[in-house]
């Protein structure tokens, strides 16, 4: 009986928690990679439960082509931004990018 999960009254609403605890990297620059293939970096000044980022300092790196996802070298200086949760598809530490090889990647 003690399974039992305790009823929710009506009008009451559940508080959304985050699936990823950001805290850690609070006040570190962070990478942010978008849908559509945009990419910033910014100092995490904070987030919430939908992982919608604020980061101050922001820089974005502008793509080479409209055809292509890859960015170059040209940045331009955004300042503070909120980044909206839905459309980010990864968060990573600026400091702790390190380019490794697949390791699905199948050699003949």
């Amino acid at each position: 009986m003690g399974d039992r999960k305790p009823q929710e009254k009506k009008g009451q609403t559940r508080k959304k928690e985050s699936i990823l605890d950001l805290a850690p990297y609070l006040e570190k620059r962070m990478r942010v990679k978008f849908n559509g293939g945009r990419e910033a970096s910014g100092v995490l000044k904070g987030y919430d439960a939908l992982l919608n980022l604020v980061l101050d300092g922001a820089t974005e790196y502008l793509k080479e082509s409209e055809e292509t996802l890859k960015t170059g070298q040209k940045t331009r200086q955004l300042g503070l931004v909120v980044c909206r949760g839905t459309n980010i598809v990864t968060i990573c530490p600026q400091d702790g990018i390190e380019q490794i090889s697949n390791p699905f990647l199948q050699t003949e």
